[in-house]
């Protein structure tokens, strides 16, 4: 089959965005709500297991439903951010959740004060619900009181989701200019960032220059708004919620262990040298002196190769089909539905990713698709998320969710099968040449990058609270990047903004940390692929398949792997500065 490039389907969830049905769901959801209500008389620390598990399942399905409703307004918000239906339908179910999410509150509230005992004894009948229930009552020590827990919930519609959603309707109505081949181009940011991986210097140069003109102008507003999500997140994790750190609350969803984190984080600010000699070298290739920040993606030759999408995605499909017959048709199952958008246009949504509705629909996945070889890796990257998901769809809505760590495990590892692919079939040695260095700069991307804006994130979130102004953020994260590049990178001023057009910060502080951990993850277990060949194929899908069902350490330690050894992240950039001395050689 040949796929072209089309917007997604979104008729599995709702026929249109003012179909009379979206409000019947609505309807149907308020009897749910009530039926559940009075469940909250037999929740008694007496409570037979057959009842416990009836209730488990009745709020399983009344989740399902409004995830439903839930992710149709998103998915139609992301793929049109200007709509202005898509804007109040958006606005419509955050208010009607919060209220859901208040009425329903009682039954997480009752379980994480349950005694240890009657605790244990349900979890013992709880099947696949069992770590879902296990990661709830971590949350003990940090959950407020039922009418707290309501106005957390209620504050947030008014608050930090409007105030995000309004970041992504401001930044993505943004249009830039640029002149190309003597035309000037009023450009999306994704088609502005195809310019940066170009072989032309100025042209390079012009794009970041244009990209961080327009966020510089925006930079006071928009990094006001970054102030007030990080004052809420301490108002909310640090002063209400008593977490230790504005690090330990994201820690504590992803269930992973705050030294943990802190070990990757210091080991990957010891190995900014080796980034740092890959970047010298690059320099030397390009003919430059010092590479410049404009430079970082430039390519090494004058090669350009452009894959239409019809082929990219064959090529994507064929290199999971070559690991596993089953990893192909379940990311062919994506495009096959129409649930991929890949076009490019204004409004739409920037960057890329996987959504998972509920384990009965195929995931949804954005990209904006323009023809380069990373747009290829993007798209790798995404379906690798599909796959994850409809891996462990077998688990319940509460169970099939790896956490974000683990979640860019198939993504990832996803990324380098088509690398590999493409190497073996690419005859033309300048366009092999370039494929080696990306693979570096998508390490650098996706590692180092990644931990440096965590360090920021960490550094920020404390000099906020001691009032600093938006201008002292900027510096700040001016001396993250000279830090970062040490003496190999040279970086223009402008570049002190590019903290504010980063939305993961925005949307889900300490986000970033969980793409520097799955990648080094995933280096080791490649290691281990490599190694095994067969053999290692069933224990990486069994490691997908567990979804969110187990915790992330048990998941680790089965594929042998000590997350709290420094050795182990150290393993994942031994790998990086092999090829970075095989570069040197070049």
């Amino acid at each position: 089959m040949t796929y072209t490039q089309s917007p997604w389907s979104l008729a599995d969830l709702f026929p249109g965005i003012e179909s009379p049905e979206i409000d019947l769901a609505f309807q149907r959801l308020q009897a749910q709500v009530a039926e559940f209500e009075e469940s909250r008389a037999e929740l008694k620390a007496e409570i037979a297991p057959e009842k416990f598990l009836a209730i488990l399942q009745e709020s399983e399905a009344l989740t399902r439903a409004g995830y439903r409703v839930y992710g149709f307004a998103s998915l139609g918000f992301s793929a049109n951010t200007q709509d202005q239906a898509a804007q109040a339908l958006m606005g419509r179910v955050q208010q009607f959740f919060a209220e859901l999410q208040n009425r329903t509150l009682f039954f997480s509230l009752w379980w994480k004060d349950l005694d240890e005992t009657n605790a244990a004894r349900l979890l013992d009948v709880s099947g696949d619900y069992r770590y879902y229930l296990e990661e709830m009552r971590h949350y003990k020590p940090h959950t407020l009181t039922e009418a707290e827990e309501k106005i957390v919930n209620l504050k947030n519609v008014t608050g930090i989701e409007a105030l995000t959603t309004l970041y992504d309707a401001i930044t993505n109505r943004y249009t830039f200019r640029l002149e190309v081949d003597g035309e000037t181009k009023e450009l999306t940011r994704g088609e502005l960032m195809s310019y940066v991986r170009q072989a032309d210097p100025d042209l390079r140069a012009r794009a970041y220059q244009e990209l961080y003109r327009i966020y510089g102008e925006e930079g006071p507003i928009l990094g006001q708004m970054y102030q007030t999500v990080v004052r809420d997140w301490r108002n909310e994790n640090i002063n209400l919620r008593k977490h230790a750190t504005p690090l330990a609350a994201r820690n504590l969803a992803n269930d992973i262990p705050n030294d943990v984190v802190d070990t990757l984080l210091e080991v990957a600010q010891q190995n900014a040298p080796v980034f740092q000699r890959y970047f010298k070298v690059k320099a030397r290739l390009l003919g430059l002196q010092t590479l410049r920040r404009y430079d970082l993606y430039a390519p090494v030759s004058q090669s350009e190769k452009v894959y239409d999408f019809a082929a990219a995605a064959q090529m994507v499909l064929d290199s999971f089909s070559q690991f596993s017959p089953q990893v192909g048709k379940l990311a062919q199952r994506v495009l096959d539905e129409n649930h991929l958008d890949s076009e490019v246009r204004k409004g739409k949504r920037g960057g890329a990713f996987c959504a998972t509705i509920t384990p009965d629909y195929t995931p949804w996945v954005l990209v904006n698709y323009q023809g380069r070889g990373d747009d290829v890796a993007t798209l790798a990257h995404e379906l690798g998320h599909a796959i994850h998901s409809m891996l462990a769809e077998h688990h319940s809505l509460f169970t099939q969710h790896a956490c974000l760590p683990l979640a860019e495990t198939a993504s990832t590892f996803g990324e380098m099968m088509l690398v590999d692919r493409l190497l073996a079939q690419e005859s033309d040695p300048t366009v092999r040449r370039d494929m080696l260095f990306r693979q570096v700069d998508d390490a650098y991307a996706t590692i180092m990058r990644q931990s440096f804006f965590a360090l920021f994130e960490k550094q920020a979130h404390e000099m906020i609270q001691n009032n600093a102004s938006v201008d002292e953020l900027a510096a700040a994260y001016m001396q993250n990047l000279k830090t970062q590049f040490g003496d190999a990178v040279e970086v223009a001023e402008e570049f002190q903004w590019e903290w504010v057009s980063i939305p993961h910060i925005y949307h889900t502080p300490f986000y970033v940390y969980a793409y520097a951990f799955g990648q080094l993850l995933v280096l080791s277990l490649y290691q281990q692929f490599k190694a095994e060949g067969e053999a290692f194929k069933p224990r990486y899908l069994q490691i997908l398949s567990a979804g969110g069902s187990e915790s992330p350490e048990t998941v680790l330690t089965r594929a042998g792997i000590d997350m709290h050894a420094a050795s182990f992240w150290q393993g994942g950039f031994d790998v990086i500065a092999r090829l970075v001395e095989e570069l040197e050689k070049m």
